[in-house]
């Protein structure tokens, strides 16, 4: 698809973002599909595949155990309690992120940092007025539709009764 003659859809075109187009490529190779493709087929199927599943259950069975354990430990001090939830946690996220999809969910978190970078942010006084403006516009609104209200009752009680 031609891009000649279109405005940019998103605010972070010309970003270093891919493109949507997964099925194009520039640079005369062939191109990676990834929608629709069969588990044999895809370059990581296999080992690496069998060894996250192995990662994701050993996540699984981390997880089971930080619940079942601070149950089981419920007498114990509040803060230990927490601090072995806490370090299950990071170890359980470390073996996460060891996975495809876990390195997959991180680069999205780059990502997202680095796009929020990219935002520009009101000042204080740009966000007093714009609040100012919302509450204002609410009890106008609220008075609008208290008079409408009022008006529609009043109506109602004379034709009823």
């Amino acid at each position: 698809s031609s891009s000649i003659g279109r405005a940019a859809v998103s605010k972070t075109a010309g970003w270093g973002f891919e493109t949507l187009l997964a099925c194009h490529r520039f640079d005369g190779r062939e191109p990676e599909r990834r929608i629709g493709m069969s588990q044999a087929a895809h370059p990581t199927a296999g080992a690496g595949t069998i060894l996250d599943w192995l990662k994701w259950s050993v996540v699984a069975v981390l997880v089971v155990a930080g619940v079942v354990g601070n149950w089981y430990f419920g007498d114990q001090s509040l803060l230990i309690r927490a601090l072995a939830l806490v370090g299950v946690g990071l170890v359980a996220g470390f073996i996460a992120l060891q996975t495809e999809r876990g390195r997959r969910v991180w680069d999205l978190a780059r990502e997202a940092r680095q796009e929020l970078r990219r935002v520009v942010w009101p000042d204080r006084q740009q966000t007093t007025q714009t609040t100012g403006i919302v509450l204002i516009l609410i009890l106008l609104f609220a008075l609008i539709l208290w008079g409408l209200d009022s008006l529609l009752s009043w109506l109602v009680k004379g034709v009823i009764g």
